[in-house]
Order: C-alpha cells, then sequence, then structure tokens
C-alpha cells in the first residue's frame, strides 16, 4: 500500500488548502494556452501601459471603472471572451454595441482605443483586443479598491459579433433569478458566482429605465415594489420621477459608498435597498440569502471570491493559438 512520508503530507495538505493565488497559478494550466507571461519577451510595457491608461480614465471619470467592467463581462458572455462587444457594425454583420443590453449604456470604448493605440506604437500586432480589456477590467477593480488577481494572457479576437446572441446571452435585470442562473450556468458558473459577481454593482450607476417600475408600477400594481426599502424609494423617486425623460437619469448602484469597490452592496441587499430586481432578487432564495449574509459580514472573502470568479469569466470561450486574429484597431476586423 502507498503510503506518504510526513513531509509529502505537508506539502499536500498545502496544496489542498493553498489561498487564491494558489487557484490563479493553475487556472493557467487549466485553460489550454493561455500564460500570465504570455507577452513578456513580445510586449514587455503591456501591464505598465494597460493600468497607466485606466488609471487617467478612472481619474477623469470615476464612473469608468464599473463600465470596463461591465464592458468585459459583455463581452465574455456573448459567445466567449473575444473582443467581440468592441466591434463596430459592418455589411457583413450586425454587432453588440447596440443590443438592448448595451444600448446607450455600455461605456469604455474610447479607453481601449486608447490604450490600444499606445500598445500598437510599443509592440505592433502584439496585443489583443480582449486581452487589454481583461486587464483593464482587472485594473478599474484594484484602482477602485478592489483585490488584485492575475489575469493570464494569449486571447485572439473574434472575426465577428453578434447582436442577436448579445440581446438572448446577456443576463437582463428583469429576468428572475432562475433565469439569471441559468444564464450563468451555460457558461460553466454556477450560483455562486451569480451572488459574487452581483457585488460588482458595489460600484456604478443605472439608469431609471432599469429600475423604475420598481417605483411607481411593480407588475402592473400601480404600487411601489413591496420589497424596496420605503427610504430608498423616496429616494429615488426623486431622482426618477414618474415621466419618460427620466429614463436616462442615474442612481448609485451603491449609494452608501459609490466608488469603493467593498462589501456594502450586500450589506443594502440585507436592508432591503439593492436598487435593481436581480439585485433583490437574491435575497428571495435560501441559498443566495445565506451567501449575501455571509459576504455582507466578511468583506475579504468576498473579494478573494471575486477575484476567483473573475478568473472564471475571463476563461469563457477564449479563442487561443491560431484561431481568431489579432486586431489592429479594437473596433475593425483586419
Amino acid at each position: 500500500m502507498f503510503t506518504t512520508s510526513p513531509i509529502m503530507n505537508t506539502k499536500i495538505h498545502k496544496l489542498l488548502t493553498c489561498p487564491l493565488f494558489c487557484f490563479l497559478f493553475l487556472s493557467s494550466f487549466v485553460y489550454g494556452q493561455l500564460d500570465y507571461k504570455y507577452y513578456d519577451s513580445t510586449c514587455p510595457n503591456l501591464k505598465r501601459i494597460v493600468k497607466s491608461g485606466i488609471w487617467s480614465a478612472i481619474s477623469n471619470d470615476t464612473r469608468m471603472a464599473a463600465s470596463l467592467l461591465r464592458l468585459h463581462f459583455h463581452d465574455c458572455f456573448v459567445n466567449g471572451c473575444d473582443g467581440s462587444v468592441l466591434l463596430d457594425d459592418t455589411s457583413t454583420f450586425t454587432g453588440e454595441k447596440n443590443a438592448f443590453p448595451n444600448r446607450n449604456s455600455a461605456r469604455g470604448f474610447e479607453v481601449i482605443d486608447a490604450i490600444k493605440a499606445n500598445l500598437e506604437k510599443a509592440c505592433p500586432s502584439t496585443v489583443s483586443c480582449t486581452d487589454i480589456l481583461a486587464l483593464a477590467a482587472r485594473e478599474a477593480i484594484y484602482l477602485s479598491a478592489g483585490l488584485f488577481w492575475s489575469v493570464s494572457l494569449g486571447r485572439r479576437d473574434s472575426l465577428t459579433a453578434s447582436q442577436s446572441a448579445a440581446n438572448t446571452q446577456l443576463p437582463s435585470p428583469f429576468e428572475p433569478l432562475e433565469n439569471i442562473t441559468a444564464k450563468f450556468v451555460s457558461k460553466g458558473l454556477d450560483v455562486k458566482d451569480v451572488v459574487v459577481l452581483s457585488g460588482a454593482h458595489t460600484i456604478g450607476f443605472a439608469q431609471c429605465r432599469t429600475f423604475k417600475r420598481r417605483l411607481f408600477d411593480f407588475d402592473g400594481s400601480g404600487n411601489p415594489d413591496p420589497t424596496l426599502d420605503s427610504s430608498s424609494l423616496d429616494n429615488l423617486r426623486t431622482i426618477c420621477p414618474n415621466q419618460n425623460d427620466s429614463d436616462s437619469n442615474l442612481a448609485p448602484l451603491d449609494a452608501v459608498t459609490i466608488n469603493k469597490f467593498d462589501n456594502v452592496y450586500y450589506k443594502n441587499l440585507m436592508n432591503n435597498s439593492g436598487l435593481l430586481e436581480s439585485d433583490q432578487a437574491l435575497m428571495s432564495d435560501k441559498t443566495t440569502t445565506a451567501l449575501v449574509s455571509t459576504y455582507s459580514k466578511n468583506p475579504y472573502l468576498f473579494s478573494k471570491e471575486f477575484a476567483a470568479s473573475m478568473v472564471k469569466v475571463t476563461n469563457i470561450g477564449v479563442l487561443t493559438g491560431q484561431d481568431g486574429e489579432i486586431r489592429k484597431n479594437c473596433r475593425l476586423v483586419n
């Protein structure tokens, strides 16, 4: 019978109980040809250029952190992380920018363009737009006081985009929790990832049209959503009066710590002050409620598990090797 020495047992125990960095290190082996050092020799200043671009963008507009994270998420959830969300419409396909979830709300394209332009000067035709977006999302969260996580690299860019896929594959704030969970599961994620990644709503803003029915006519009843805290209701009605021209007004997803990436989002849900229906719906299920409660009490655990879930997201349906291309302009196929 095979036995192990005390030293080997200790090593095995450390492997089995290793923290987040072990998971992040091992993930590069799990996801094929992606590698943390992919550009070390071909574009050694990549991370510095991306970090500088994101820092500048957020300094000019604090909303940009949430916008870049959302842009990356919306890219990965539609046929995988392939930079398709960045493509403009062409004569051969209708892109994702004007799909319902993105129309007049997706932001950050100019930030990615500027970073790409600087990278083309430093290392032409080398770094994919998809990898830029993955790094940009990480930097945006880190610069908003979130946890740093390592991003494996080597993704390639798609040759097309699909508005219809964006309309059907992206979760909607109007969908019931079971539908949203099913969309996550279809991408290789699970219910825990639903709760963890919803925590991204600790920063950023939402347009009134995405939650206004909660304020005035929930489920056609002529009354507000009964799960919405009364003081939050009053504040939101001030921002979003019951008239069409308020649809594009903005309300913070977390009104307590608007620009800080923390666990206050979960505390808001515990107090019935989640902004979107899909946010507060996390309190309607026993499993998700328990996770919300846990994260509301443990900010480090939330940050650690958010980073782990983001690693999973950034590796959904990636193109590597000879698949796709390295775009020279993120808006156009070469």
